[in-house]
């Protein structure tokens, strides 16, 4: 299927490698024209407006938040055509802070465990991703980003540290005020699929495409979809300068518009 429309992607703003003004050279080099900004529990200072169009690629402002669910799993929220409400930036004020503090103790945690210093300060917006990143180039160290997330930072691992997140009912609240549309994010990256899928039931939509990397049966998404009326949505959830491995065809990608609420 030709990807007409990226709906998961990150940038500096987060996790992310691409800064927002490279964004619409990389989407038409991969023959993209919808992208949607999701950072991580931010939303991008330099998008004023819900939908824009940057250099003649359409430009949906969306963030992605985590939440938990009421059976404890964490599962990420999508949330399209998004509106800094009062109430969800004084919410992702508060995130960030704890972000701070969070990314902090954790690259203390590395750099004690391998006697290095990763060069590294905690800021909004910084990730994991971002530590692994620090450990992968380090010199001192024979960790790739992969190893730096199973041996090291990884959940469970020995400088794995939790943060916040609200509830999966404060979360589905504050997106429904602020976005045109709020769907699950990846429901086959979480331990429990059947009960993050059952989540759908309060939202407006799921992401149907995703680049997992395995083989995945779409048929209780298919069902989700139908069951709960869902809009589907895709992306390719890119960290990195490459668009499009993932997300909607041009038809899908007008019912999905044809649904954000602005």
């Amino acid at each position: 299927m030709s990807i007409f429309a990226d709906l998961h992607v990150h940038t500096t703003n987060s996790d992310g490698s691409m800064e927002l003004s490279e964004i619409p050279a990389v989407a038409r080099s991969s023959g993209v024209s919808v992208v949607a900004i999701t950072d991580h529990d931010r939303l991008h200072p330099d998008l004023p407006t819900p939908v824009t169009v940057m250099e003649g690629v359409t430009v949906v402002h969306g963030i992605e938040l985590r939440v938990e669910a009421p059976d404890g799993q964490h599962v990420d929220l999508l949330g399209y055509g998004v509106y800094p409400t009062p109430e969800l930036v004084d919410e992702l004020e508060r995130l960030q802070a704890n972000r701070v503090e969070r990314g902090q103790a954790i690259i203390d945690c590395v750099e004690d465990r391998l006697d290095i210093d990763l060069d590294l300060e905690s800021r909004e917006g910084l990730g994991r991703p971002h530590v692994a990143r620090a450990i992968d180039a380090h010199p001192d160290t024979e960790h790739d980003f992969d190893s730096a997330f199973g041996e090291l930072i990884g959940t469970n691992e020995p400088c794995y540290v939790a943060r916040e997140i609200p509830s999966f009912e404060r979360g589905v609240e504050l997106l429904s005020a602020s976005s045109g549309l709020v769907g699950l994010a990846h429901p086959f990256r979480y331990s429990d699929p059947e009960s993050a899928l059952a989540l759908t039931s309060e939202l407006d939509a799921v992401e149907r495409y995703y680049p997992y990397g395995r083989e995945v049966d779409s048929r209780p998404v298919e069902q989700a979809i139908a069951d709960h009326n869902l809009i589907p949505t895709g992306g390719s959830d890119a960290h990195e300068d490459v668009l499009g491995e993932a997300g909607l065809s041009k038809a899908e990608y007008r019912h999905f518009r044809s649904a954000v609420t602005l």
